[in-house]
């Protein structure tokens, strides 16, 4: 089986739609994408997903199941730096690193301003529902790996969010969802694909084969959006610092 999680392009949260640049990348990320064999097509109730998504449905001629669950990861945590509460993934470096317990897979949420925030709960309810979906498509969780109770070489795709899109791959990889928020950047229309290893009947594991790709656009001579990014140096006054 093959998931591929497709982030939306470069957004206008204003109107939580696309920018400009944005429809340009999801018009170059359709023509990718027409050329995928896909079973089903899932995405975010969030405009800016589902215009990402729109392009390339329109050209397969085809519908998405729009899943709730695929919204981005909406908890609000009181960041130690800040008064007003914020989005759970954006942390300064010099204080979620100073934790242990958020490189634990099991323990990242188990903190006590994780559990203010409700983000256990909302973690919980996400993985649970994309277990859901991987089980009507033949793979049912136990413990960290999957039951290939009905094993295929089904394609699904998903059209979502950077932050969510961690955390799908941390349940999927077994990994802190910190240490994938912090140490990665999928840039807008970028491209994951993961796919199962059942290396003994019925036992199978997801295994990452890309991250964030997006050579649909270098091969247009298109260079990929900031979104998602910080300044590479403090000192880079064009560039997101906070």
């Amino acid at each position: 089986m093959k998931i591929i999680i497709v982030r939306h392009a470069d957004p206008d949260y204003s109107i939580d739609s696309l920018t400009p640049v944005g429809w340009k990348e999801a018009e170059l990320l359709s023509n990718r994408l027409v050329n995928v064999d896909v079973d089903q097509y899932y995405v975010s109730p969030l405009g800016r997903a589902k215009d990402t998504a729109s392009l390339t449905l329109k050209k397969c001629n085809r519908t998405a199941v729009e899943c709730q669950w695929l919204r981005e990861f909406a908890c609000r945590i009181a960041r130690p730096d800040k008064e007003q509460p914020g989005i759970t993934w954006d942390w300064l470096p010099q204080d979620w690193t100073k934790v242990p317990e958020y490189y634990d897979a099991e323990k990242w949420c188990t903190t006590d301003i994780m559990k203010a925030g409700n983000v256990d709960q909302e973690y919980a309810w996400v993985t649970s529902e994309l277990d859901k979906l991987l089980e009507k498509h033949g793979y049912v969780r136990e413990n960290r790996y999957y039951r290939a109770v009905k094993p295929n070489n089904d394609t699904i795709m998903l059209f979502c969010h950077f932050g969510l899109e961690c955390v799908l791959l941390s349940h999927l990889l077994n990994i802190s969802p910190m240490v994938l928020w912090h140490g990665t950047c999928a840039a807008p229309s970028s491209v994951t694909t993961v796919v199962t290893e059942e290396r003994r009947k019925g036992i199978a594991v997801f295994r990452m084969l890309s991250f964030g790709d997006t050579s649909h656009l270098y091969a247009a001579g298109e260079k990929p959006s900031f979104a998602a990014r910080f300044c590479e140096a403090y000192d880079n006054a064009d560039e997101r610092h906070d």
